[in-house]
């Protein structure tokens, strides 16, 4: 019995071979030494890689600007935007303005605000239209604000849009309160009901001076094709919606490039259901404006 039991015990050792089980053990003892050693330098010496942040220069002072002509800028700057549609082409600009500069257009718009009118087309008289646009407004340009801020948010429309100040008309700055709004319309003018132009509004620029509680907000019924198929309402108020914010700006292009009309960039004004909606248009046209 005792030469069985020991015949058993050493049947490994005497099958495997004595340099064959010190190699075993050999890699066994390496490689907990190597995943241990692994696992802890990561836990304390804070090896571990780690996730990769994006930066952003704020102020512009990692760059060196470039060397510009006579009418450029001596600094980089920038102005934050949205595209909100691509049909019609829609760009929101949060903060184009601040409340100070706001307060100035309205305090300056405000004695001599008159019943908005309306460029007819064949056919329509004052009396045909009335109601279409209800609100009030006054036009007025850069030169005419003794403040100055016309002039400055003119400079900056001329930046976010890349298209001359000498292209825009005067401001147009409006009031809509309480039920007052303005149907569904077009900016650019068609020459089949407007008759010839010498020149035609390619884009608008609006820059909103005050918040609404709850209406007013600007649309756009066709967006991406929407309700084009001729049983649109006018007067409806559907669409994407631009609830107006203080200092905030809205452009969008009523043509293309190729000078054809934008049929997505009908717009209108919702009726203002509670507080004043104050907003002052820039209209921007193919040809330099003449002062009046």
């Amino acid at each position: 019995m005792k030469g069985k039991i020991g015949k058993g015990n050493c049947s490994f050792k005497s099958k495997l071979g004595l340099p064959a089980l010190l190699f075993v053990v050999c890699l066994f003892c390496f490689l907990v030494g190597f995943f241990g050693s692994s696992l802890f330098s990561q836990d304390v010496n804070g090896d571990r890689p780690r996730p990769r942040m994006l930066h952003s220069v704020s102020d512009g002072s990692d760059y060196d600007p470039m060397p510009y002509g006579e009418g450029g800028d001596d600094s980089i700057s920038s102005i934050p935007f949205q595209v909100l549609s691509w049909q019609p082409r829609a760009v929101y600009f949060p903060k184009f303005a601040t409340a100070e500069q706001c307060q100035n257009i309205v305090n300056t718009a405000k004695p001599n605000l008159k019943p908005s009118t309306l460029a007819l087309r064949k056919g329509e008289t004052e009396e045909n239209t009335k109601g279409i646009r209800t609100s009030s407004g006054v036009f007025l340009s850069a030169s005419e604000d003794k403040s100055g801020t016309l002039d400055d948010i003119e400079k900056k429309i001329a930046r976010a849009t890349m298209l001359p100040r000498t292209h825009g008309e005067a401001f147009n700055i409006l009031r809509y309160e309480i039920g007052q709004r303005y149907n569904s319309h077009y900016d650019a003018f068609n020459p089949s009901e407007y008759g010839p132009q010498k020149s035609q509004r390619v884009a608008s620029f609006l820059l909103y001076l005050t918040d609404v509680q709850e209406g007013g907000e600007t649309m756009f019924p066709f967006e991406n094709g929407s309700n084009m198929d001729g049983s649109y309402d006018y007067q409806r108020c559907i669409g994407l919606k631009v609830k107006p914010r203080q200092g905030d700006g809205l452009l969008f292009y009523s043509v293309f490039p190729n000078g054809t009309i934008d049929l997505t960039s009908l717009h209108g004004s919702c009726p203002v259901i509670e507080g004043q909606k104050w907003v002052a248009t820039k209209w921007i046209r193919d040809q330099i404006q003449q002062d009046d």
